[in-house]
């Protein structure tokens, strides 16, 4: 017998004992092959790798010494052994034992969640997989050279701890059923590879295992129950899917890992959410789903609750609450497709027993491996039972069929393995799961085949009570080799007697890409219709959009297009402001402002006209109309709008803004502002402007500014000179006349060769085009604002330092050398101005600064300060600060001073307060002249203002010495009150009284300027009583009071005597009451107008009261005390005639 299969088979079986898993001795049952020593390094290399040895014994050979001098973490209890000793042994012991190649013991490593997922433990895999190492072993048929054992390796419920425990399991088994946690099956199949192991699995999911290169090890012992998934989709049209899961880590890594499964095939996954544990999570979860639109299925990654699942049995229950079990949607329990389930002749435990659950579960469509007719899981249970292979103590309603799926995965591996002796290759993991191809054997319930790819083939069944009764009935068959689904005579029963709706077949047609359920070639009609769609409503856009500006061209608060009808042409003589915009069309460009004057079409004399003015109003603003030369201009071209429209766009303060294009009676104008200070060639022109380094700055400041805006909105002004640059009143710079060469060119006017003087401020390299002046460039603005620099500074025409004509000049520009430019003196202007202004004129166009970097070297030279005219004129008012603070001074104090007497006049014709206001006690004063009438008919209108102007103003003056408010006048009445409209306590009937005294002492004295022999008598009554007063009216409001205390009042003087104060017992009574020392008279009992008869008195006086009171006149009998008796203006009349004679006979 061969040295090299007697140690192997002998020496480490027996010193090392039979406990140690030899299957990592000899590869192929023991076979007499070469020694070890005489392999190639590279066969030597796999040997050690596979039977854990030493890798240094692959690169040295085996030697004597090793054979007995084995690693303590393997052999720790042997130790070294003379070389005779051993192999003494090894031929002893080949010679006693000879040795088969059943020796060797190959253990199998079922790995799963036993522990920490009860439902899993009920698969009872200890006991499913002695059962089958049991049958392996006893089987002559898959006698492979090895005995089979099995250990159960428990993975956590934690996919990173699972993965964790299984680096620990490689020197545990020789291959592994599982593992069931399908979230780490690609790492630890490539472990698998790392150390040439088996993984026969039914749970792994990724295509990418298909791969034998990247995986060779792994064996899958199922088919994939994502394909299972897609055949039923396929077939009954349902592509929108939902994940549902437990919170269990080993679900929710199922649910990712079938949503990105299904994604690869192309299924609009709709939505992968888990619930938790209470039912709070669970409905929120399921009202996510239900949100989703167009969802057909929904796989629940969860125990079954067929199985005993409570999680799946609370959702169902839940969903049926939430009504999303009406047959809009199909729930497919995930869980069944990994076993097969009992069905036959059985009715599920579980349903009977919740009719909630019964009618919830009419939604769900269980799918699940199909078992012989007469030989399901619970037969097959009951006859190894039977048979005395399992105990008897566990019913097999209490396993889980799980049971059956470890069972046929360990006979899958005992096949592969006989498959792989039989064809006498190397027992590596890479090898046995080669020759798992083109297997069939028997499951523990049903028949299993591979394919030609070592793939599990089974068929499945889809499963459905049928509304009656609680027993699952087959309807449909899934036939995995063939692809189809065939109908078995048995309908599913819907809910509400129908299945969810269809998908669109794009869905499940390769190489078509599906999007919304619409096909290929509609939804290519759809594109290109909405194109059209689109293609049309841009052209209406555009249509629309340019008929609507061709009528705001002429019409609207924004029309362009101007006619004699919009505009109103002026004189500017009229004005004190000077203007002289228009280019002189003669040949001396250094003309003087009053030798353009004098040319100038307008005349004092003569009235504007679009003939002879340049000058209009335009929606109230001046205007200034900028001629175009003549020229076809019949319409206006579309062009030209869209040059109107990007003019009419600019807005900045030193643009002069565009306001319309005039077009009427032949004339055609660029319409902009009116500025009143005219061009900056005027204004330096004009000696009479002193212009200093501030003011110089600040307008090439706002020029700088204005041209920069220009440029960003790249716009190139092309006829840059300080004709086209304005001046407003507030000496603000504004650049004018851009867009004009874009109007010409765009209108096709003919080209007119510029005078010499016209382009003494255009760019060499312009100059040298063929149509200079026409066309223009941003480095030619920077060329044109360096020679209105130069005017600026030295206060001159261009180039006024040069003794040539504008001829020559322009000769020498357009053809150097020599170069031609003017020459500045560093006294007119700082030397950094003066380097800014030669590099913007440049011969170079392109090293000519942009006006972006002029205008940062332009505030460095003025050291950042505000080069502002303004400021500048506020710094030459600061000598006049003081005079014109003491005149604002003043002119404050007169204001103060009239507003007081506005104030006062306000409060003598209103009081303050003009509220309505209830007053509880006020005394009411009512005065008349007696005979008012009959001195009325006996004087002109102007004797009688004169005596109540005179009378009345008595009056005032009496009344502002005492505490009362005069409320009215009305013809020769006089109304005043005291207690309002400011309360005064009970001191309104004193001060009333007093007041009446005095009145009347003075009427006493008073004479008629035009009847001084006619006393005037006056009447006085007064009343006290509660009123209300306030301002009525808003046009000449009055301050009224109101109430029966008036009216009284008013009644007390009129049924007075003259010269009397007549006097209500209610005044009276406050009088006493204030023992002021008044003096009354009873007059008697009166009767008042619509009152009672009542007690009145005179007021004859007061004890303080030392002024003269006029004596009453006595009435004779039948005499009224209301008239005026016509003997007393006998004498006037006399007089009067004797007037009227005097008259007449001058």
């Amino acid at each position: 017998m061969d040295l090299d299969k007697c140690y192997y088979s002998t020496c480490i079986e027996l010193w090392i004992g039979s406990n140690y898993d030899i299957s990592n001795v000899t590869p192929n049952g023991l076979q007499c092959t070469p020694t070890f020593l005489s392999r190639s390094p590279e066969m030597r290399r796999q040997l050690c790798a596979f039977y854990n040895f030493p890798p240094e014994w692959a690169s040295r050979g085996l030697q004597t010494r090793d054979r007995c001098s084995f690693y303590p973490h393997h052999y720790g209890h042997l130790s070294s052994c003379s070389t005779w000793h051993f192999w003494a042994s090894v031929i002893f012991l080949c010679l006693l034992y000879p040795v088969s190649s059943a020796a060797a013991i190959f253990r199998v490593g079922v790995v799963g969640p036993w522990s920490c997922d009860l439902l899993l433990a009920k698969a009872y895999p200890s006991a499913a997989a002695r059962l089958a190492v049991s049958r392996i072993n006893q089987d002559p048929f898959l006698y492979s050279g090895v005995t089979f054992d099995y250990v159960i390796l428990d993975e956590d419920c934690e996919t990173s701890q699972a993965l964790s425990r299984f680096l620990n399991y490689y020197v545990q088994a020789s291959a592994f059923v599982g593992p069931i946690n399908p979230g780490y099956c690609d790492t630890a199949s490539l472990l698998g590879k790392s150390w040439n192991k088996a993984m026969f699995s039914w749970s792994c999911i990724d295509h990418d295992l298909d791969a034998r290169h990247s995986h060779p090890t792994l064996v899958r012992t199922m088919p994939m129950p994502t394909r299972v998934l897609l055949h039923l989709m396929r077939h009954f049209r349902w592509a929108h899917v939902g994940i549902v899961s437990s919170s269990d880590d080993i679900w929710v890594e199922t649910a990712i890992k079938v949503a990105n499964t299904l994604r690869s095939h192309g299924m609009p996954v709709g939505i992968v959410a888990s619930v938790g544990k209470d039912m709070a999570s669970m409905r929120k979860t399921l009202s996510k789903v239900k949100r989703v639109q167009n969802l057909r299925l929904v796989v629940l990654c969860m125990h079954s609750v067929l199985i005993g699942g409570k999680d799946q049995q609370i959702l169902l229950e839940m969903a049926h609450d939430m009504q999303m079990t009406d047959g809009s949607m199909v729930f497919v329990p995930y869980d069944t497709l990994l076993y097969s389930l009992p069905y036959q002749n059985l009715s599920q435990y579980i349903l009977p027993n919740n009719s909630k659950l019964q009618h919830a579960y009419d939604a769900v469509l269980t799918i699940t491996v199909e078992s012989p007719e007469r030989h399901s899981f619970y037969q097959a249970y009951i006859e190894a039972q039977t048979g005395g292979e399992l105990p008897k103590n566990i019913k097999p309603h209490q396993v889980s069929p799980l049971f059956g799926t470890i069972y046929s995965s360990i006979l899958f591996m005992a096949h592969a393995m006989q498959s792989l002796r039989a064809s006498g290759q190397m027992m590596f993991g890479d090898n046995l799961a080669q020759h798992a191809r083109n297997l069939t054997f028997k499951g523990f319930s049903h028949p299993i085949r591979t394919s030609h790819s070592g793939l599990g083939v089974l068929d499945y069944l889809v499963l459905d009570t049928d509304g009656l009764s609680w027993e699952l009935k087959p309807c449909y068959r899934i036939e995995m080799e063939s692809d189809k689904v065939h109908f078995l005579g048995h309908s599913i029963h819907f809910p509400q007697s129908g299945p969810p709706k269809t998908d669109s077949r794009c869905w499940f047609t390769q190489g078509i890409i599906c999007s919304g359920g619409v096909d290929p070639f509609h939804l290519i009609i759809f594109f290109f219709c909405v194109f059209l769609l689109i293609f049309a409503f841009v052209a209406s856009v555009y249509f629309i959009r340019r008929r609507l500006n061709q009528i705001q061209l002429v019409r609207g608060p924004n029309k362009i297009l101007l006619t004699l009808a919009d505009v109103t042409f002026i004189n500017p003589s009229l004005s004190n402001k000077k203007m002289s915009l228009e280019e002189s069309k003669t040949s001396d460009t250094r003309k003087s402002i009053s030798e353009r004057s004098h040319t100038s079409p307008f005349s004092s004399q003569s009235p504007a006209t679009y003939e002879n003015s340049n000058v209009a109003i335009f929606e109230g603003d001046w205007a200034w109309l900028k001629r175009l030369p003549h020229g076809n201009f019949q319409s206006i071209n579309p062009s030209t709008t869209d040059v109107f429209e990007l003019m009419k766009d600019m807005r900045h303060e030193n643009v002069n803004p565009f306001m319309g294009f005039f077009h009427d009676c032949g004339v055609f104008a660029i319409v902009t502002e009116y500025c009143s200070r005219g061009s900056l060639e005027d204004l330096l022109h004009n000696d009479d402007v002193k212009l200093d380094w501030m003011f110089k700055s600040s307008l090439l400041l706002d020029l700088i500014k204005g041209m920069k805006y220009l440029h960003h909105r790249n716009v190139c002004h092309g006829r840059l000179k300080s004709r086209n640059c304005v001046v407003d009143g507030r000496f603000v710079l504004k650049v004018t006349d851009y867009g004009y060469n874009e109007v010409l060119e765009s209108q096709r006017f003919p080209y007119v060769e510029p005078q010499p003087e016209e382009l003494l401020w255009t760019a060499p390299e312009i100059l040298r085009s063929s149509f200079p002046g026409l066309k223009g460039s941003l480095a030619g603005d920077i060329y044109s604002f360096s020679i209105i620099m130069q005017e600026v500074v030295v206060k001159g025409p261009p180039f006024c330092m040069l003794e040539q004509s504008a001829q020559e000049i322009v000769q020498k520009v357009k053809k150097p050398p020599p170069l031609c430019r003017p020459t500045v003196s560093p006294d007119h202007a700082p030397l950094e101005c003066i380097q800014l202004m030669k590099q913007c004129w440049n011969e170079q166009p392109e090293r000519r600064p942009t006006f972006d970097e002029i205008f940062d070297q332009f505030k460095n030279i003025n050291k950042g300060k505000k080069t502002n005219i303004i400021d500048s004129m506020l710094r030459m008012l600061e000598q006049y600060s003081s005079n014109l603070e003491e005149l604002i001074r003043e002119r404050t104090e007169e204001l103060e001073i009239e507003k007081q007497k506005t104030e006062k006049l306000l409060t003598q014709m209103l009081p303050p307060t003009v509220k309505p206001e209830y007053f509880d006690s006020v005394t009411v004063y009512f005065s008349d002249i007696v005979g008012f009438t009959t001195i009325s008919a006996n004087s002109e209108p102007i004797d009688v203002v004169d005596l109540l102007n005179d009378l009345y103003t008595l009056f005032d003056a009496i009344i502002s010495n005492h505490d009362v408010y005069k409320v009215e006048t009305i013809g020769d009445a006089y109304m005043v009150a005291s207690g309002l409209p400011v309360p005064n306590g009970n001191c309104h009937a004193a001060e009333i009284s007093n007041m009446a005294l005095d009145i009347l002492s003075a009427v006493g004295t008073f004479k008629m300027r035009h009847m001084p022999e006619v006393p005037v008598r006056i009447r006085i009554g007064l009343h006290t009583g509660p009123c209300v007063a306030g301002v009525v009216g808003l046009t000449m409001p009055r301050y009224c009071l109101f109430g029966d205390t008036v009216n009284t009042a008013s009644r007390m003087e009129s049924t007075g005597m003259p010269y009397r104060i007549h006097v209500h017992s209610s005044t009276v009574k406050i009088l006493m009451a204030l023992k002021a020392g008044y003096k009354v008279q009873l007059r008697g009992r009166i009767e008042l107008k619509d009152k009672v008869t009542e007690e009145t008195y005179w007021l004859i006086g007061k004890e303080s009261f030392t002024k003269p009171l006029p004596v009453p006149p006595e009435l004779k009998s039948g005499q009224m005390a209301h008239g005026l008796q016509m003997e007393e203006i006998a004498a006037y009349k006399r007089r009067k005639a004797e007037k009227e004679l005097a008259k007449k006979n001058n």
